[in-house]
C-alpha cells in the first residue's frame, strides 16, 4: 500500500514537472522495502557495536569518538544534501554514522551526566513530538515519500538523529530498569514491531505513524541483538565481541546497498523510468 502510494506521488510529481517545463524533484529517500528494515536494523546494531568498539579499543574515548563520528555525519549529509537524487551509498552511509551518534548523545546524557534512562526516554520523546510538530506545520505532511526539498529533507533527518537517541534511551529504560536479557529484549522490541505492522496492515494503522513508530523501536531492537552478539557469555552475550559483530553485520550491510545500488529496487518506479529516457 505505501508502495503503491508513493509511486502515485512520485509520477504526479513529475507529470506536473514535465508539463511546465520544469525539472522534476526527485524524493531523497528511499523506499520502505523488506530490505530497508534489515539495513536499518544492521546499522542500528552497528552503531551500538562500533560506538563501543572506538571507545574501548582504540582508545578515542567518548568525547574523541562523538568528535570523529560528528565530524564524518557532517560530511556525509553535506553530500547527501547536495545530491539531487536518493543514492543509497550516500544515504545509509549517513544512517550509520548517525546511529553512532544517536547513541552518544543519549549514552552520554546516561553516562556521563547521569541523566536517569526514564527522563531521557520522556525528553528525546518530547523533542521529537516538537520536531515533527514544525515539521507539519510547514509542510502539511509527514510523509517520507516526498522528502524533495531542502526543509523536509532537514526536518527529516533532524528526526532520524532523535529516533536513535530515543530509541537507545528506551532500550536503556528496558534492559537497565527491567532487567531483561539481551535475548529478552530483542524478543520483545521484535514483538512489539510485529503488533504495529498488524496494527497497519489489519487494522488500517495510518502509515506515517506506522512508519515512524517502527523506525523508533527498531533501534533497541538492532542494540539487543548487537549486544547479545558482542557482550562476553558471562554477561549473557554470545562472546563474540566488538571487532567481529562490526565488522559481520558491516559487511552485510555493505553489500545490500551495493546490490540496492546497482538493482535500484528501493527507487520508486516513475523515477527510475525518468532517469532511464533521460
Amino acid at each position: 500500500m505505501a508502495h503503491e502510494t508513493s509511486e502515485t506521488t512520485a509520477a504526479s510529481s513529475f507529470d506536473a514537472a514535465a508539463s511546465s517545463g520544469r525539472r522534476p524533484r526527485w524524493n531523497k529517500v528511499p523506499e520502505v522495502t523488506v530490505h530497508f528494515w534489515i539495513i536499518k536494523v544492521l546499522c542500528t546494531t552497528v552503531g551500538e557495536t562500533a560506538a563501543d568498539l572506538l571507545d574501548e579499543k582504540a582508545g578515542l574515548g567518548r568525547t574523541g569518538v562523538s568528535v570523529l563520528m560528528s565530524a564524518l555525519l557532517a560530511v556525509v549529509l553535506v553530500v547527501q544534501f547536495r545530491s539531487a537524487a536518493y543514492r543509497a551509498g550516500v544515504y545509509w552511509s549517513a544512517v550509520a554514522l548517525i546511529s553512532v551518534v544517536g547513541t552518544l548523545v543519549s549514552d552520554g546524557l546516561t553516562d556521563h551526566m547521569g541523566v536517569p534512562p526514564e527522563t531521557g526516554t520522556i525528553v528525546f520523546a518530547i523533542v521529537l513530538a516538537v520536531v515533527f510538530l514544525a515539521w507539519y506545520r510547514r509542510e502539511r505532511t509527514l510523509s517520507i515519500h516526498s522528502i524533495d526539498t531542502t526543509g523536509r529533507e532537514s526536518f527529516y533527518w533532524l528526526a532520524i538523529l532523535l529516533t536513535f537517541a530515543l530509541g537507545t534511551a528506551t532500550g536503556d529504560l528496558v534492559s537497565e530498569r527491567m532487567d531483561f536479557a539481551y535475548w529478552l529484549s530483542a524478543v520483545l522490541f521484535a514483538l512489539v514491531i510485529a503488533a504495529v505492522a498488524l496494527a497497519h496492515f489489519a487494522l488500517d494503522l495510518d502509515a506515517v505513524w506506522s512508519f515512524w513508530i517502527a523506525y523508533v523501536l527498531t533501534r533497541p531492537l538492532g542494540a539487543s541483538v548487537g549486544d547479545y552478539l558482542s557482550q562476553p557469555t558471562g554477561d549473557g552475550g554470545a562472546g563474540l565481541g566488538t571487532v567481529v559483530t562490526s565488522v559481520l553485520f558491516l559487511g552485510v550491510v555493505l553489500g545490500l546497498v551495493v546490490y540496492l545500488a546497482v538493482t535500484r529496487k528501493d527507487v520508486t518506479q516513475p523515477q527510475q523510468a525518468a532517469r532511464h529516457a533521460a
